[in-house]
C-alpha cells in the first residue's frame, strides 16, 4: 500500500510539472498534445489526474480509481488522436506508461500486492501436458502461432504506429549493417528456441506453455546452461526483430516483456516446478542460472 501511495504523490507531482512545461514552452506543447486546445484539456486534466493523484497519494482508494480510469481513457484517447492526426505521439507513449503504472499502484493500494496470478488464470493455468498428447507436434504449432503473433504481428503494428505517430528515431551510424545483425542474432536465437522446445517436448514429454506443461524435469540440452532458455530466445529474437525493423519502439517492447516475464511469469512457474519436482528441481536451481549460461 505505501508504494502505491508513493506513486501516485510521484504521478501528481510529475503531472504538475509537465502542465507548466506544456503552459511555457512550446515543444513540450507540441509534441505531447498536438494541435489540442492545452487550456480544455487541462480543465478536465488537472483535477482528475494532477489532484485525483495527489489525494490518491493520502490513501484515498477512491481517488485512485478516478486517476487510473482517467489516465487510461487519456492513453486510449490521445492514441486515437495520434493516429488519426500522426501528432502528440510521445504524449502516447508517456500516458500509456502512466496508465500501466497508475493499474499497479492501485492494485497496491488497494489489495497491498500485484495479483500476478492472474497471467496464469483460466487457459493459461499451469497443467501437466496429456501423457497420449504428441507433443512435438503440438510444441511446433504453439512455436508457430506465438511466434507468428509476438515476432510479428505485433512488432509490425509498432512499427506502423512508431512511424505513424512521429516517433521513428534514427539508429546509429552503423545503420547500414543493424539489418544484418538483428536477421543473424534472429536464427541464432530462433535456433535456441527451437533446441530447447525439442528438449522440452521429447524429454520432458510436455509443451512450454503453461497449460501443457511438461510431465518430467528438464535438465538437458539447453537447460543444462541456464534454466529459461525459451524465455531468453524469445526476449532476444523480440530485440533482434527490433534491430531488423530499425524499431527502438519493438526493441523496448522486448525489453518490457523480459521484465513481466521475469518478475511476474517465473515467479509462478518456478512455484510450480518447486511443487511438483521438490528437491531435485532446488538442487537444479541452485546450480543453474536464470538469465545467463553457466558451465559447470
Amino acid at each position: 500500500m505505501r508504494w502505491g501511495r508513493i506513486y501516485f504523490a510521484v504521478q501528481a507531482l510529475a503531472g504538475a510539472a509537465w502542465w507548466i512545461g506544456v503552459f511555457t514552452n512550446s515543444f513540450v506543447r507540441e509534441t505531447t498534445l498536438g494541435s489540442l486546445d492545452p487550456v480544455l484539456v487541462a480543465s478536465l486534466d488537472l483535477p482528475l489526474f494532477v489532484v485525483a493523484s495527489a489525494i490518491a497519494a493520502l490513501g484515498v482508494r477512491p481517488a485512485a480509481w478516478v486517476a487510473t480510469g482517467w489516465t487510461t481513457l487519456v492513453a486510449i484517447a490521445l492514441a486515437v488522436y495520434a493516429t488519426v492526426s500522426t501528432e502528440a505521439g510521445w504524449g502516447v507513449l508517456i500516458m500509456a506508461a502512466a496508465a500501466g503504472a497508475s493499474m499497479l499502484a492501485l492494485c497496491l493500494l488497494l489489495l497491498g500486492r500485484i495479483p500476478t496470478e492472474v497471467i496464469t488464470a483460466g487457459p493459461f493455468a499451469f497443467r501437466q501436458a496429456a501423457p497420449s498428447s504428441n507433443h512435438v507436434v503440438n510444441t511446433f504449432v504453439q512455436l508457430v502461432l506465438f511466434w507468428g503473433l509476438f515476432l510479428a504481428v505485433i512488432p509490425g503494428v509498432i512499427v506502423v504506429l512508431e512511424h505513424r505517430w512521429g516517433l521513428s528515431i534514427q539508429f546509429p551510424v552503423f545503420i547500414g549493417w543493424i539489418g544484418w545483425i538483428g536477421l543473424t542474432v534472429l536464427v541464432l536465437a530462433s535456433a535456441l528456441g527451437v533446441w530447447s522446445a525439442i528438449t522440452m517436448s521429447v524429454i520432458g514429454r510436455g509443451t512450454p506453455l503453461p497449460s501443457a506443461m511438461a510431465n518430467a524435469l528438464v535438465i538437458a540440452g539447453p537447460y543444462r546452461f541456464v534454466r529459461n532458455p525459451m524465455a531468453v530466445a524469445g526476449i532476444v529474437q523480440g530485440a533482434a526483430v527490433g534491430l531488423l525493423l530499425s524499431s527502438w519502439l519493438v526493441v523496448v517492447y522486448a525489453l518490457i516483456g523480459s521484465i513481466l516475464w521475469n518478475y511476474a511469469v517465473r515467479p509462478l512457474e518456478e512455484r510450480d516446478l518447486e511443487a511438483r519436482f521438490g528437491d531435485p528441481y532446488r538442487a537444479y536451481r541452485d546450480a543453474v542460472w536464470c538469465w545467463v549460461p553457466r558451465v559447470a
